[in-house]
Order: structure tokens, then sequence, then C-alpha cells
């Protein structure tokens, strides 16, 4: 043990505390990093002693190790760490024998310009910059024979460090195989808890579960353990009972804080002898409080006044530091900041590294002090840092940006800022460019032009949290409000303001900001074009659907002048923008749209992509391609990173699960997606609505009408008009339940009008049957033939299964209500079939429901009632209880018992086809193998197999073909079906 100070008392005696408490870590560290290649994870909170625990193991390491660690910036330097331990070791790379690829370092490395290779050619997009500069990093890490590289503090770490992690773990470890380098391991500390929305360290732990390494979650010292390491301070000697059960009571266990504690106490003569062991003073009165910051603070203020400003500076900096820099932040000579220096260093807050560079030794101090230093004193140190890093070579423009950021020097904020985010999206780091940007917009208080130029490089689509959106949109209106700018710099500022609207989902907001931009924009640029695109995508409560259309036509027009690299995120756009409008002609434009990324750059558009094709397809009624496309976009989100697009994902996910009448566990599911802060509220209104749709098929009514109102306000106010009608069509639903005839009628009624003046009625599936049956109930039946003919012929012409359905149910409740029994009866049973076949099993047995009411009320009717019981079978097979509650009531009403419960066997359908073999024969009819049906429907080939023959068994054929046909022709697929009966469907081409 080595002791720190001299004079008399504890303070003399005390040592640095002993490794205690982490033995079993150590030893799985060294038993796991002698495998080559291996990946190793060591998480905990603040002070549990993470970097102890790799000091301890680097002690006694034999490979050659490259040690980094990440600064607690706003906004990390891109690959500043990884590039900054290589400096360390590397020294020069004249030597290192490097490729013609370590020309990529030269705007990481300047200062080794006279000896790298030529700079390549400028790669296609940011995504290749970015490989092509990991593999010559990687190449220059081979070269120097390392084998295992540490990165302390990875929460920290900007987003082009992590993923360069990820390139080394991902490459093989075989020396000389396709893409392999040296076999690198990577030990690897953090705080999950500060790790960034939509981090891709979740990936990285993934790994460390794998074969190939392990995740060390260290938690706080027991009591015994606390006793131990105050005791390795204290000489060794014992300490009471009660001082060990204070201390780990007020400590928590962490051993910073126990460390900080015990220097305290010392430091202030707080501890004595008594009885042969160390005791606290006046252990009643006297305490020593948890936080660190408290006991950080008292130790320096026992500290001259020079050594308290080279402490001060230190914190600013935030970073290791050079004595020239501390210097030059203090005004200090050399000689006086050596004294100062030297006390700091003496009391143990700061420690010196191998290369002479002087920093906190804990983290929490070094925040505890600068929380300390008075406002307008920090503005200043700020500046006198920034004035002494612009010296280094190459400077270091992101930490320059933040100094001159919070010293509020504007002019080199904006300046090193816009460097900093040149630099980030030069190594494919959008994210870190993004958040640049984004503070300099939001924060700078720049004039018009300069905030137009700024904004214009932001990538909305890297900014995951709302009130980043929301800064951003109220900045760029406050600088238009401003005035004193041409109308050019207006035109480029209500753009960027529009589609900053636009992605917050406030549609009408966005469409006046870009009519009032168009005009001012050139007529063939690429922002004119991006403009009129935006217009096309049929949002907002007041455009009709034309003029949608025509602006659609105007960017198709325009589009030869747009550059390559912007084609894919426009025909995403116009793909999306068709379909939304029921146009046909989208699914040809998605056909054009690949499924994987054909280069980097277009990894983000295809992952967007592929989610806008499965909501659409969800909202056409297609659910076997909204999986597919839903599944594949959440796989490639997740893959690559990207939170937002897996959490809108698995949001769409769930509600199309709601409708194919896949509930189990889909309550749990909507309530942990709907409070993920990650997301925007907007994207977070789908998983509440399939919350109050659970709940009204529960028949929990007030529970329902308030998630279900909820929404359709939300959606209403923030423009998302096609997200009020589901909601708008269930609460009708409610209330005529309730006999409360005017509200559905007051629920439907704005949400009618913007369909019909849109001219959309792809929307309105849901909402026309239930407009439809609150004008029956009010006696309005010609407004309810008007308004079902209105809807027929605005889907004239297009083949979309929802609202088709939703037609017939529609002319249904309309026959039902003119007293035509017997053809509602009929059309009522086309619904349901209709809906099965999509399938949408809880709207087909509520159909079936209201097919038994009409045969039942036009006379006894045992047809009718064995519908009603079998209806009754599949609403609580669903899970539907309220609506199963209300049918087993109308059977008791009809002189039948309310079907027994049959425990957890399945219903027995007889010699009718189960919802799941309906689902089968559909799939047969479209042409599809067992393999695919069962990849579509989840289900192993076997199980298809046997619905199969059971389906055909039922239906007495003996081919595939003519079970399509005849299932058909007994009306229990749609009669469209037939028209489109595969050739495949005759045999089964399964391996």
């Amino acid at each position: 043990m080595r002791t720190e100070r001299d004079g008399s008392g504890p303070a003399r005696l005390l040592g640095t505390p002993d490794f205690v408490g982490r033995g079993g870590e150590l030893a799985t560290l060294r038993a796991v990093l002698a495998t080559p290649h291996t990946v190793v994870l060591v998480e905990g909170e603040a002070g549990i002693g993470k970097s102890r625990l790799v000091r301890e193991y680097l002690a006694s390491a034999e490979s050659c190790v490259l040690v980094a660690g990440c600064p607690p910036f706003r906004q990390p330097q891109t690959l500043g760490p990884v590039a900054d331990a290589v400096r360390q070791v590397a020294g020069e790379v004249s030597g290192l024998g490097l490729s013609g690829l370590a020309g990529a370092l030269r705007p990481l490395f300047p200062e080794w310009a006279a000896d790298l290779p030529p700079a390549p050619e400028p790669a296609e997009d940011a995504t290749a910059a970015r490989y092509r500069l990991f593999a010559a990093l990687a190449e220059v890490i081979d070269s120097l024979g390392v084998s295992l590289l540490v990165l302390e503090d990875a929460h920290w770490a900007d987003e082009a460090t992590v993923e360069f992690l990820l390139f080394l773990a991902s490459r093989p470890g075989t020396p000389g195989a396709p893409g392999s380098g040296r076999p690198v391991s990577l030990l690897v500390t953090l705080r999950p808890e500060d790790a960034p929305a939509g981090s891709l360290l979740p990936r990285l732990a993934r790994l460390s579960t794998g074969s190939s390494g392990v995740r060390i979650a260290l938690s706080a010292l027991n009591v015994a353990d606390t006793a131990r390491m105050v005791s390795s301070m204290l000489t060794g000697e014992q300490m009471s009972v009660e001082f060990a059960g204070f201390m780990h009571t007020h400590t928590g266990g962490v051993p910073l804080a126990v460390e900080e504690s015990v220097r305290l106490m010392a430091t202030r003569a707080d501890l004595s002898r008594r009885g042969g062991q160390w005791v606290r003073r006046e252990l009643a009165e006297l305490s020593v409080p948890p936080p660190v910051r408290d006991a950080v603070l008292e130790r320096a203020g026992r500290l001259a006044p020079d050594s308290q400003a080279v402490l001060r500076a230190a914190a600013v900096l935030g970073e290791p530091a050079a004595d020239t820099i501390l210097g030059a932040v203090t005004g200090f000579s050399a000689e006086r900041l050596r004294a100062g220096l030297s006390d700091v260093l003496a009391c143990g807050l700061l420690a010196d590294d191998s290369r002479g560079m002087a920093s906190f030794r804990h983290v929490l101090a070094a925040r505890a002090v600068y929380e300390s230093i008075p406002a307008p004193d920090r503005r200043l140190l700020h500046q006198l840092a920034g004035q002494a890093l612009e010296g280094l070579s190459p400077p270091p423009v992101a930490a320059l940006a933040r100094h001159f950021r919070e010293a509020g020097d504007t002019a080199n904020w904006l300046r090193y800022g816009e460097q900093a985010a040149a630099l980030a999206r030069a190594a494919g780091d959008e994210s870190t460019a993004a958040v640049l940007r984004h503070d300099l917009v939001t924060g700078a208080g720049l004039p018009g032009p300069a905030m137009a130029r700024v904004a214009n490089g932001i990538v909305l689509l890297a900014l995951t949290a709302e009130d980043q959106l929301a800064g951003l949109a109220a900045a760029l209106r406050g600088a238009i409000d401003a005035g004193g700018i041409t109308p050019a710099e207006e035109a480029a500022l209500r753009f960027q303001l529009g589609r900053t609207l636009s992605t917050m989902q406030e549609y009408d907001a966005s469409r006046a900001e870009l009519e009032r931009a168009v005009t001012g924009l050139p007529p063939d640029s690429l922002q004119a074009v991006r403009v009129m695109m935006l217009l096309g995508w049929p949002q907002g409560s007041t455009c009709p659907a034309a003029e949608h259309s025509r602006w659609l036509v105007r960017a198709a027009a325009a589009d030869a002048t747009v550059p390559p690299a912007e084609r894919l995120r426009l025909l995403v756009d116009r793909a999306s923008a068709l379909l939304m409008l029921g146009e046909e002609a989208g699914w040809a434009e998605a056909a054009r749209i690949p499924w994987e990324a054909a280069t980097p750059s277009d990894r983000l558009q295809v992952i967007r992509a592929q989610g806008n094709l499965g909501e659409s397809a969800l909202v056409w009624g297609r659910y076997a391609e909204a999986r597919r496309r839903l599944e594949h976009a959440t796989a490639l989100a997740d893959r690559h990173g990207n939170a937002r697009f897996r959490g809108i994902g698995l949001i769409t996910l769930a509600h199309l699960d709601w409708l194919t009448g896949t509930w189990g566990g889909l309550a749990e599911r909507a309530a942990t997606l709907a409070a993920d802060s990650d997301l925007q509220p907007v994207y977070r209104l789908e998983s509440a609505l399939v919350t109050g749709l659970l709940r009204v098929a529960a028949g929990d009514r007030e529970p329902a009408l308030q998630a279900l109102g909820q929404v359709a306000d939300d959606a209403a106010r923030r423009g998302a008009v096609d997200n009020v009608m589901e909601p708008a069509a269930a609460l009708a639903r409610l209330h005529l339940a309730d006999d409360n005839v005017a509200q559905a009628l007051k629920v439907t009624a704005d949400p009618l009008e913007i369909v019909a003046r849109k001219g959309i009625w792809l929307w309105a599936a849901d909402l026309v049957p239930a407009r439809v049956a609150a004008l029956a109930a009010a006696g309005r039946l010609a407004e309810a033939a008007t308004l079902t003919g209105a809807f027929a012929a605005g889907l004239r012409g297009r083949d979309i299964p929802a609202a088709s359905a939703g037609l017939v149910l529609a002319r249904a409740i309309l026959a039902e209500a003119n007293g035509q029994l017997t053809d509602a009866a009929g059309l009522f049973g086309q619904a349901a079939a209709a809906w099965l076949a999509l399938p949408r099993p809880y709207d087909a047995l509520l159909a079936s429901e209201r097919k038994a009411r009409c045969l039942l009320a036009a006379g006894p009717d045992e047809t009718g009632l064995r519908i009603l019981a079998r209806t009754a079978d599949g609403l609580r097979a669903l899970g539907a209880h309220g609506d199963h509650g209300r049918v087993a009531a109308a059977l008791r009403e009809h002189g039948e018992g309310s079907p027994a419960p049959r425990g957890r066997g399945r219903p027995s359908y007889g010699d009718e086809l189960s919802p799941r073999e309906l689902e089968v024969v559909r799939l047969v009819a479209q042409g599809r193998t067992n393999r695919q049906i069962a990849d579509t429907l989840v289900l192993s080939r076997q199980t298809v197999e046997s619905h199969v023959h059971s389906a055909m068994r039922k239906l007495r054929v003996s081919s595939r073909t003519a079970l399509a046909v005849t299932a058909t022709e007994r009306g229990i697929l749609p009669s469209a079906a037939a028209e489109n009966i595969h050739p495949t469907a005759a045999v089964d081409l399964s391996p």
C-alpha cells in the first residue's frame, strides 16, 4: 500500500484503497480475454469501479493494448477516442507499411500527411466514406500489433466510434480470410442508463453475450467489502462494526463514494482510534452525505486559491490536458502552474496519465467542481479554453465548438460547429452531424441566411426526440417572424420549417409553410422538387386528393433535375403518397424500390420505404404483405441501430395483430410501446388506439371511451387525419350500443367531412359503416343511402380489400334499416366472408352476429341460432369477452343456453372451415405453396398441410385449384377471388 501524503493524524496514514469485492469479475476477464477476438462489456453506475477493474486486468496483461477514453462532451469528436489512442501508440506511421487505403486517414490525422498515401477519390456517399475510413483505421491498428482495444466510458462515445467497434468485432477472426484482419478483442466500459436514445451500444452488448464474449455488470459492495476497502485505506487496521455499517448505509457501497467519504473524514480529522479500532467521531450526530459532490467540494475548498484555479480549469476542459493548455486557461506562469498542479495532484482529485496529461480521477468529481463555478466565470474559462485549443494541430473542432458555445462566442461556435458537423458527416455519423447543426440553429441566434444554410444540412430523421424537432421549428419560425431577410431567404427558411413540421406530423401547419415557400424557390431546384413531393402527401384536413395528385405530377416532371443520390428518397415519397391516395399506381412504384439497400447510403430510405409500404398495405387490407414488409423494415432498423424506425415498425405490427386477431400478449405490448419516450407522441397514438380497441372488445366501456377519444382528438389536432377514422368509428359503435345516437353522429361527422372533402375513401373502411349505422338509427335513411353510394363510387375500379369489405357491411346495415332482413342477412354473410379473407376475424364475427340476428328477426331460424352459437364460441376464443357476453345473452333470450366453456380446447367447427383454415384457403387461391403459407402465417409446414387436407375433406374436393374455386363459389371467399385463382394453386411446389 502506498501512502499519499505526509503529516499527522489519519490523513498521514491514508492510502490508496485495495482492490476488493471484484475477484470473480477479474478472473472472468482473464479467462475470456485469453481467447482472441472476444468482446467484453463491463457495465455499472458511475463510481462503481469499472475503470479500476480494467486497470487491475491491464496490470498483468501481456498482449499489446490500445486504451481509449471517451470524455463527457455533449458532442464528441468523431472517432476522437480511437484516434487519440492511436496517436499515443503510433507516434508516426512511416514504418508501418500501410496500403493505399490509408490515404482515407488524412482528415483524421492531418499531422501524418507527409507519410500517408494520397487521399483516395471522393466516396459516393457518407456511409461509404465511413466504411473506407474504418478499414484504413483498422489497418493501422493491425500494423501496430494491437490485440486488445479498451474503450472507457462508451456511453459518451460518438456514433462513429461505436460503429468502429462493431466493425472490428464483426470482422472474421482468421487472418487472411476475406475482409479479415488481426484478431482484436474489445474491452468496453459503459453506463447503459447514460447511453443516448438510438445508440448502437445494445448491438455491441448482444455481441458480448454470444459464445465469444461476456457481459459483466458490477454491483455495489456489500458491508464486508465496504469495511475491507475502508480498512485498506487506514493502514489495514480494523474498523468498528458501527463504522462499517454507517459507511455502507451512507455510501450505498459505491466504491467512489466510499473512497471520497473516507478522504473527507480524514481531512477533517473526523476519524479516531478507540479500543484498537477506527471509529467515526460523533457517529449519531455527524454524517457523511451520500452525494460525492459534497465530499469533492469540501476537499477542493481546502486547497490554496491557485490550486482551486487549476481544478476549475481542468473541470472546464473536461479532458486530459497538457500543462501548456492548463497554463493558458488559468493564465499562470509555468512555475505558478507547477505549484498549483502539484498540490491538486497530491490531494488526489487530479491524476497524471502516461503522457503527462492531467485530468480528474473521477468523472463525478469533475462534474461537481464544474457545476460549482459561477456562470460568468465558466463563460470566461470556456473562452480561454477555446483560444488555447485553437493552437493545437489538428484543432479539436468538436471541443472548440463546445467551448465557444459555452462562452457565448457565436462566430467561433458557428465556425467550428459547422466544421465538426462536416467532419462527422464525412465519416457517415449523421446523428452527431444533425445534433451539432441543431444546436447552432436553436441556440446560436444565427441570422436568417446562416440559419437556412445550417438547417438545410440537418437530416431530420437523425433527430429522435420530439423536443429537438419542436425547438428547431420554433427557431426557424422566430427567424422568419423577425424579418430583415430577402424573399429567397424567407423561402429557404419556410421550406426548412415546413419539412420539420411534416416530420412532426403537424401536416396542416406544414402545408401552409410549404405552399408559401414553393413560390420563392427556383422551380428546377432540389428544394422545389422536395416541396412539391411533400405537398403531394395526402395529409392534413383541407386539401383534396386532386390537388395532392397535381403536386405529385409536377414533382415527377422535375425529377430529371434531381441528383441521382436523391432519387430513391423521392421514389419512396411518390410510392407512399400514391398508396395513401388509394391509387393502384403506387404498387407499381413500390415494386421499383429495392428490398435491401443497393448502396450503404440508401439504407435509411429502404427502411423508411418498407415501413411506409407496410403501413399502406395495412390500410388497404393486404395484411400478409403488410406483415412481410413491416417485419423486414423492423429487422433492418434493428440490424442498423435505427431505434426510431424499429419502434414505429413494432407499433404498426401491434396494430396489424389487433386487426388479424393475434391478441395474445398484445395489451402488454401496446402499453409498453405507448410508454416508450424514445418515440414521438404522434407515433405512440397508434399504440394507444390498439389499447382502446382491446378495451372495447373486453367490454371496458369507460376506459375505452377515454382512450379512443384522446387518440381521435390528438390525431385531429396534429392534422394526422387518416389516424382519426378508426377511433372515430369505434367510438360511434360504443355510443350506438348505449343508444346515444346523437353522440355517434357527432364523433363521425367531422371525420366523414374530411374524407368527402379530400375524396380519399380508402380511409373510410371502418368509418362509413359506423356513420351509416348512426344515420340509420337516427332515421336518416336517405342520407345513409347517399353516403353508401358515394363510398361505392369512390372505390369503383380500385382493389382495396378492407374498404371493399366495409362497403358490403355498410350495404348490409342499410338493408337491415330498411327492413330487408333476408337481403341484409345475405349481405352480412358476405361482409363476414370478406373480413375473414383479409383476415379480420373480430370484424367477421361481428358481421356474423348481425347476420344471425337478421335471420332470427325474420322468424324462428335454426341456422341463425347455429351461427349465433358459433359466433359466441369465436368471440370467447378470440378474447372479446364483452361481445361474447352480449351474444350469450341473445342466445339465452332465444331459449339457448350459453355455450359451455371449452377450457383450453379449440372450438369445433364441424363441416365448416375454421378461421385458420379459411386463411390457408385464401393463400392457396393466391398460388402460395405450403412453405410460403407457413412463412406468412408463422406456422409449421406440417400444420399447413393438415389445414389444407382438412379443408379439402370438408369441401369434398381433391385438388388445390378445386379447393379455391369451391370456396369462392360457396361464398366462403370473396367473389373477386374466383377471377384471380393462381395457376399454381393446382399443385404445391414446396420441395
